[in-house]
């Protein structure tokens, strides 16, 4: 009877290894689909991202290149009243406003030469 016991123990047992191999396939399955969309997800995260760090640098270089157009067009409207207002203290001076432009000399220069003049 012991080798009956023995044989039928010996063939639990395998059964059991059976059952605990079939249990580890099903589990390495799962991980390796697990893995798979992991790894899936991540790659669509990663070119979202791309993505979306592309729509921001094209967005900052259309904001960057409007903002350059306005400070030009600025400084030119700028540049046009000064140089307006030094032709018109030059045509001051040439007529002789005041019957003394040398005595308004410091006066036009300060117009003329705006800040630049000063010390």
């Amino acid at each position: 009877m012991a080798t009956v016991s023995a044989a039928a123990s010996h063939l639990a047992s395998v059964e059991v290894l059976k059952r605990v191999k079939v249990t580890e396939n099903e589990w390495d399955q799962r991980l390796d689909v697990a893995r798979k969309e992991a790894d899936a997800a991540l790659e669509r995260l990663r070119t979202d991202a791309a993505a979306a760090v592309r729509e921001a640098q094209t967005e900052v270089d259309r904001e960057r290149v409007a903002r350059v157009v306005e400070s030009r067009a600025a400084t030119e409207a700028e540049a046009q009243t000064i140089l307006a207002d030094g032709r018109k203290a030059a045509e001051q001076a040439l007529t002789g406003e005041g019957r003394r432009p040398a005595e308004k000399r410091s006066e036009i220069l300060d117009v003329v030469l705006g800040a630049f003049g000063k010390d």
